[in-house]
Parts: C-alpha cells; structure tokens; sequence
C-alpha cells in the first residue's frame, strides 16, 4: 500500500509540475556559467601594456560625470577581465533600473551587456516562468510547488526503485542500452536518477529559499544564530555618497586586495560590500562589510574565516543552488544535473503512456470478456501485474477455459485453493526478480505456509525482461513453490519477455489443447508470410483412428530459416461446408464477398455484419524438418469439431488447402526445445502420435551435424497401420543417429502398451543415459502422455533430479 500511494504521488506530481522542472533545469543550466558567458561576449577593449585599472572610486566618479542624475544601486569591481565591470543605478524621479556596462580602464559606459537581455528573460523563465507579477505573481507558487515535487521525486524515488541488492554498485550506476521500450524508459529513469538524486535535493531545498518566507525564516532560525542587528540612524530613502563609502570600506580593510569587490547600496544609508576572497571557490567566500554611506563609518564588519558554518550556508544559498560552493566541480555537476531533467520529463511521460495504453487494453478485455463468478469456478487464474499486461491476459485466459475465474495473486487463500480443481498463474517480475507491488503480501505467504496441493494441476505463464539478470524470476518462484507442495504441473512455465506476441499466443494454444475456447482471435497478433502448400499425403491409410497426414510447405519468399524444436504457426481457413452452412442458416446473401469474409473469420452464433467479423486465430505446429532442407514438413492429425466439420487447422491443412496455393503462415522460435548447443550429449526422446514431428527435427538434425546418438521411445495405436515414417526411422539407425528405439502400440493385440510403459521398462537404460549427461526431449500431448511419461521418469530418476534437469535444461518438453 504505502509503494501504491507514493508511487501514485510520484506520477501525478511527474504529469503536472515535469514540464515547469524540465524548464527550470534547461534554464538552471544555461544560467550555471552565466558571469562567464557575459564576459566572452563583452571582452575589454585591447589597451597598452600597463594601463591600470580603475578604482572603486574613479569608477563612481566617472559614473556620476556621465549620468549626473543617477543613484546607483550596485558597482561591481573585478580585479580582472574574466568578468564584467557593471553598474546599476537609477535616475532620479524614475523607478525603472539601469544596467550597463563600465570600461574599466576609464569608466566610459558601455550601454547593456551583449547577451544581458536574453539572461535576464532567462532569470524570469526560471524563477517564475516569466508569468505576469514577476516575484510576486502566480509564477513563484508554481516554482515553488515544482521544487517541492522535484524533492519527493527525488526521495520517493529513491524508495521505489530500490534495489534488491542495495550493496551491488552496479543496480545504482550501470546503464544496459540492450533494454528497448519500457524497460529501457524505466532504466533511465531510474538509474540516472540516482545519478542525481543528491543534485536535485540540493536544488530543491534551496531553491524553496526564494519561494516561501516562511521556509527561508525557518532555515535562518534553524541555522543561523541571529542578535541585534544594527542600521544606521538615518531616513530610509536618504542620500548616501558611494565614495565615501567605498573610502571607509578601504580603510577598513587595510586597502587589502580582492578578486571582486561588489557595492550594493540598501536602505537607511547603509551601503553593503562583499569583498570576494582571492582564489575563492564561489562567490559568497567574501568578507562582508556594511559601511554608513553619509559618513564612511563602519556599521557591520563580517569576516568569512570567522563565518560560523550555518551562517556560511545560508549566505550561501545561491551558491549551493547552483553548485558552486563545492567549486567548479559542483557547479559543472549541478549543470548537467540541470540539463537531465527534460530526460525524466520525457521518459516520465513515456512510462504514462505506457501504463495507459495497457490500462486501456486491460478495459477493452474486461469490457468485452466474462468469466464464472468466483464462487462456483473449478478453474482459478490468478494473476501478479505491476501494469496490467498480466492481468489483461489472466482474463483473457479466463475467458478461454471453462468455468474459469480470474482474480489477483494477492486474493489466493487456501479456501479457494481447495476447492479449485486448476490453477493457472500469470505473473509479472517487477525489478531485480521482485514480484509486484500487489503480490508481496503472496510472496511473504509462499515463504511462510505450506499447504496441500496435490489435488491441483497448475500452469505458470512469467512475464519478465530478459535482460535482467533474475528474467520472470517471480513467475518461477510460484511454479516452483505450486510443484514443492504437490500440485501437477500441466506443462512448463511459458515465458514471457515484456509484451512477447510469440508467448502469448504460445500461452494461448496451450489452453486450446486444455478444453480452452478455439473461437477466439489471436491475443497478440503476428503478421504472417506466404507459403506454398507443395506436398501432402496420408501416412496412416486403414488406421482406426485419425487420419494423420505427411505436409510440407516452402516459402514463397526466400530466406526462411529455423532451428529443430521451432514451431509453424498457421492462419486456417472455415471449411467451406461449414460457410455454406451458416450462409444458409443465418439467412446471409450468399455472395463471393461474403463467402471470402466468413472464410477468414470466427462464425457468429447469428447473423450479423460480416464486416465486425474477428479474424480466426493461428494454430500451432512442431516443424518435423530441418532449414537446410528448404521447406517445412508436418506431421498433423485431422480433428473433427464439436459441429461435425474438420477442425480449423487440421482440416485446412489435411483437405481445406490446394496443394499449390498459398497460405499464411510464419516460423516462431521456441527456445525451450531447441537442441543442446553440445552435439556430444546423448539425446532421449520421447513422444507419442504426431509429436514424432518435434523429435524428428532433431533426428535429421543430429543426421546432419553428427554428435552422440539419440535413444526414441514413441508410441501409436497399431503397427500395421500407424507405424509413421518407419523406414526413415530404420534408416536412422542404420546410420547410427538412433542407437536403439522402443515403439509403443496402444491398440495392438495382446494388451495396450503406451510410450510411459516402454520408458518404465527402459529405466536402468534411461537412468544411465542420465547419468552419462544425457537430455531428455518430450513431444507429444498433454493429455494422458506428458503426465504419465513425467512419472514414469519421476520414479526413474527422481523428481528432484528431474527439477534440475528442467532448471538446467537437460529436460526439454514441448507438450501441447
């Protein structure tokens, strides 16, 4: 709660008072080196070798010769050319004030400082925005508000983003540019903050300072011991004579020597030096003097090596605002400190976009989706989102299973557990492998509870940033915490990295094969290429179970390319039958274009406008070939629907499709089953039905490459009839690619043998195989096969060695 609300602090102050700091730094920056610019663009006049500088006095006496009816106000007197010699007065019966500059060689007034216009309008800008009333105007309550969010930007930034390993300088300091989107705004965000975190506390204290009185009274008292403080007796508006001050401040000083001496006439005939030490590190290392300017004498007389220290830093706030009081370090520091801010501006907003744009997607599927109510659900999703992307897909995923329920982690208790018969988690990894905001209190019970969960089957969808070191840590701290205590794992943890299309729709055919909806259009869609449909055949002619056809497309474009365990994903087409069955019914013209439409499209329950038609979603499918080969072999099971048609994707590629037109599709990687880098590691593999497909990839890959043999344990209903692709198999083991394999016929006479029973039978080999450095692949469905060959190798090797080898990835499963 408390990161909610200083999180939700921290953004509504960035989306109101980030453009006025973006300002204010921008201009804080260009005024960081302002004495400077001024003097590069007003250099003396060339004089010859020698030529003295005037004094203090000579100048105010050339002054008055010039402007007779001035009243100066201020006279500063470098002792070099790094800095302008100025003067500003006021004619008598006018209020405006005079800045010019002065020769100081022989006092000729040199008219406004080239560049003095432009740093004054600056000075505006960042004091109060320019607005009308200057100081006393709207400008400095804005100025002042935005240096009290620049403060809690700064201090509750600190605490949002900290890190998991505080003590690891890199978490603070190292940028990784490999971050693109999000991740990359965050970064910035966050690690340059930290950069200049102690930079914008500085400035925001201390630029409260011109903004409130009330601030600026507390400091003094705070830190400033303050006694009696003497004026001189005279009227307020009386007369002073600046060289007659200017002598009583020499005589004072014993004619000593300063870098700069600045005159500054106040009220009641007062008349203020600060005498700037040679070689000091900013300018308020002065000694201070105030002389009576009627009569020369010595009012105040403050010297800086006798400055207690909280009375140097409140003389020195302006020095502190703008970084020169710890030298020319501080101030080169401050300026480019200065210059960031437009960065947290700009990545400020991003991130807000960002998070709106998947609020707004998060409505949309909340709007147009239902679930079971919480009650009666056997089906839990839960979810742990930082920003919505997790949530948006716990209730799409809702949306897509029966009876299904979609809830935050944070809810979970172990009533709902008990009653749920599946649960499926979609958590995001906030940070340094931190779960999310809202899913600690989850993570704090994780460590403390231990319930009974063998009655559940669970699957685990992560979302993180792989190029974090700890990627979806969080999402595997539950799968591992849901399998420890018991529950079945349906099928391995799906990754995520940032938005991933490619995992969404991974996630969403793996529910597609759980009883899931197959009427829904891609979550995330992918846009598809042509390929050409160039071969099929059936491979099981007489076979009592489904037909399973040989496909084998090739791009129509060159260039495609994959790797063994990569999966197609193709875009179906309606069975025309079933087109013309809904024309009929739903009373639809019956024309070219809305035959083409509904073709593309999710049928409506009813008639409706074909032009609001969803496009029909991909299917999925294990590349049987390798990319040397130039084309995409399958090996798919032709499904029937629950209204009697084929099912999308089987019938489309079994009968659907001409062989010799043309179909959209696309390869997706799939990392999770792709072979080990080391082609001298033993492969097991075992698979049943068409997921010989996913194991085949890796026989003609092995075929080709060469390395240590594969062992295949694969079953079909009956020999006679299922036995697929038998003689490249044999072939297979001619050459030595396969060492042995064990084939399962569920249907054959005699007793039903499947593929877990022929790995039970194999265990000593299997075991040793393992502990030879061997990798286990599994393909095939997760109905039936996936569990019952998971325990099957559980009671081999065991299910903590089993663990590891996922962990590790020497236990690679592609079960759908």
């Amino acid at each position: 709660m408390t990161r909610n609300v200083l999180f939700q602090i921290h953004w509504f102050l960035g989306i109101t008072a980030g453009l006025v700091l973006a300002v204010m730094g921008v201009t804080g920056a260009a005024l960081s080196f302002e004495p400077e610019i001024l003097a590069a663009l007003n250099r003396d006049r060339p004089v010859a070798a020698g030529t003295a500088r005037l004094t203090g006095p000579e100048l105010i006496t050339a002054v008055m010769r010039q402007r007779p009816d001035a009243e100066i106000g201020r006279l500063i007197v470098p002792s070099g050319s790094d800095e302008l010699t100025s003067v500003t007065y006021r004619l008598k019966g006018s209020k405006e004030r005079q800045f010019e500059r002065l020769d100081p060689y022989d006092g000729t007034l040199l008219g406004e400082p080239r560049g003095g216009a432009t740093i004054d309008f600056l000075e505006d800008l960042h004091r109060w925005l320019a607005l009308p009333g200057g100081g006393n105007g709207i400008g400095r309550q804005i100025s002042g508000f935005s240096a009290i969010a620049l403060i809690y930007f700064a201090l509750s930034g600190l605490y949002l983003r900290w890190p998991k390993r505080p003590l690891d300088w890199r978490n603070w300091l190292v940028l990784d540019f490999r971050k693109t989107g999000r991740n990359l705004y965050r970064m910035l965000h966050a690690v340059i903050g930290g950069w200049v975190l102690i930079f914008y506390c500085i400035s925001g204290f201390t630029g409260l300072w011109w903004s409130y009185d009330w601030y600026r009274q507390g400091v003094r008292a705070l830190l400033v011991a303050e006694g009696p403080v003497e004026k001189p007796k005279h009227p307020k508006d009386v007369p002073v004579d600046p060289t007659r001050a200017w002598q009583g401040f020499v005589h004072a000083t014993g004619g000593r020597d300063y870098d700069r001496v600045t005159l500054i006439v106040r009220d009641h005939g007062e008349v203020q030096f600060r005498a700037k030490l040679p070689n000091g590190r900013h300018d308020r290392v002065s000694d201070e003097l105030s002389i009576d300017g009627t009569t020369g004498q010595m009012i105040a007389d403050k010297r800086y090596a006798a400055r207690p220290v909280g009375e140097d830093i409140v003389t020195s706030i302006f020095e502190l605002h703008r970084g020169a009081y710890f030298g020319l370090i501080g101030r080169i520091a401050m300026m480019l400190a200065s210059l960031t801010m437009p960065l947290f501006t700009i990545t400020g907003f991003l991130l807000y976009f960002a998070r709106r744009r998947r609020k707004a997607a998060l409505a949309e599927v909340v709007a147009d989706t239902s679930a079971a109510p919480l009650d009666h659900a056997t089906t839990l999703v839960a979810y742990a989102s930082q920003t919505g992307s997790a949530e948006r897909i716990a209730r799409l995923t809702a949306a897509a299973l029966p009876d299904a329920a979609a809830l935050p982690i944070a809810s979970l208790d172990p009533d709902q557990l008990s009653r749920a018969s599946r649960l499926f988690v979609v958590a995001s990894t906030y940070g340094e492998g931190e779960p999310p905001d809202n899913a600690r209190g989850f993570a704090r019970t994780m460590e403390r509870e231990a319930p009974d969960l063998s009655h559940l089957d669970y699957a685990v969808m992560a979302l993180g940033d792989r190029k974090y070191a700890e990627f979806c840590a969080f999402g595997h701290r539950v799968d591992r915490w849901l399998h420890d205590h018991g529950a079945t794992r349906l099928f391995d943890a799906v990754e995520a990295d940032g938005t991933d299309a490619d995992a969404q729709r991974q996630w969403q055919h793996q529910l597609a094969g759980l009883g899931g909806r197959t009427d829904q259009p891609d979550w995330a869609p992918a846009a598809m290429d042509e390929w050409r449909l160039v071969e099929r055949r059936l491979l099981n002619p007489g076979s009592a179970g489904g037909e399973a056809w040989h496909v084998a497309l090739e791009p129509v474009t060159a260039g495609a390319d994959w790797t063994p365990g990569d999966i197609v994903e193709i875009r179906p087409q309606q069975d025309v039958r079933r087109v013309a069955a809904y024309l009929g019914a739903s009373g639809l013209p019956d024309t070219p274009e809305n035959r083409a439409m509904l073709m593309t499209s999710i049928l409506p329950t009813g008639a409706g406008d074909v032009a609001t038609l969803k496009p029909i979603g991909h299917r999925e499918y294990s590349i049987a070939s390798i990319a040397a080969s130039g084309r995409i072999e399958l090996i798919v099971r032709r499904c029937t629907a629950a209204d009697g048609f084929d099912g999308l994707g089987s019938g489309w590629l079994c009968h659907g499709a001409p062989v010799g037109g043309i179909m959209q599709a696309r390869v997706r990687a799939n990392p999770a089953f792709h072979p080990p880098a080391d082609p001298s590691v033993p492969l097991i593999l075992i698979g049943n039905g068409t997921g010989l497909a996913g194991l085949l990839a890796h026989l003609r890959h092995r075929a080709v490459r060469g390395g240590a043999p594969a062992y295949l344990y694969w079953g079909e209903r009956h020999q006679a009839h299922d036995d697929f692709l038998a003689d490249e198999r044999r072939a297979l083991m001619a050459n030595g690619t396969m060492a042995s394999q064990q084939v399962a016929w569920s249907r054959q006479p005699g007793g039903h043998r499947y593929v877990q029973d022929a790995v039970a039978a194999d265990g000593e080999h299997i075991r040793s195989a393992v502990e030879a450095g061997a990798a286990i692949y599994v393909c095939g469905s997760v109905q039936g096969m996936a569990p019952g060959v998971h325990a099957a190798l559980s009671a081999i090797l065991g299910e903590s060695l089993l663990e590891d080898m996922l962990g590790n990835g020497r236990y690679r499963r592609d079960i759908y």
